[in-house]
């Protein structure tokens, strides 16, 4: 299959470490080359009630793999009696990207992922590369196509010692000025926490740019 013809979220998706939880935010738009496939994508999402994820990449591999970590951590559980931790999810995630980018295909397997989650030591973010190499995080971070805007943004407001109710702000304002300059990311905003009340979705918002047409 052609490059254009693959069908990738495009992105621009963040983390952020706040004292009371963890702030996850992505845009909607899906592309393929230039054209806009989708736009009401949801980029980030619950895997267990106290992790979530943001995804950008190849929206197949994506799709594959948020089922099968999903799949794997139930079982993991119900073998062990123990919940996951996040450095565990994140470990048993990145294992699986290791494996699906190094496997030949004529569509490369490209995915990434930041988690975020709460476990009994902490909140924690980990940036998880298309290679499967793990960064944590105890600050911000971005991917996707837009991040280099959001980066600007957060290198000059984000505070060490915001609360989360801060966190969303940043992070609505982060999304909208990758959306206003980089062309695949757009049509709206989802926006994730978690804190000690678990996994939860405090915004999801669709913006349509359409013309009013003279009658």
């Amino acid at each position: 299959m052609e490059e254009e013809k693959q069908i990738k979220t495009g992105t621009t998706t963040l983390g952020l470490v706040c004292k009371d939880g963890i702030v996850l935010a992505a845009d909607k738009r899906a592309t393929a080359g230039y054209l806009i496939a989708a736009k009401k994508v949801d980029k980030v999402l619950k895997i267990t009630d106290d992790i979530a994820v943001t995804i950008a990449g190849t929206v197949s591999d994506i799709q594959l793999l948020t089922k099968l970590i999903k799949a794997e951590l139930k079982l993991k559980e119900l073998k062990t009696g123990k919940v996951n931790t996040v450095k565990e999810a994140t470990n048993l995630l990145a294992g699986i990207v290791y494996n699906n980018i190094r496997k030949f295909s004529v569509i490369p397997g490209i995915s990434h992922f930041i988690v975020g989650g709460r476990d009994a030591k902490g909140y924690h973010i980990y940036d998880l590369s298309p290679d499967g190499a793990i960064t944590e995080i105890d600050d911000y971070v971005s991917s996707g196509s837009g991040s280099i805007l959001v980066y600007g943004l957060l290198e000059t407001v984000y505070k060490k010692d915001m609360e989360t109710k801060e966190g969303i702000k940043l992070a609505v304002k982060g999304i909208n000025a990758a959306m206003q300059r980089d062309v695949a990311s757009g049509n709206g905003i989802n926006v994730f926490t978690v804190t000690d009340k678990g996994v939860k979705e405090v915004m999801k918002q669709e913006v349509e740019m359409k013309l009013d047409i003279p009658k």
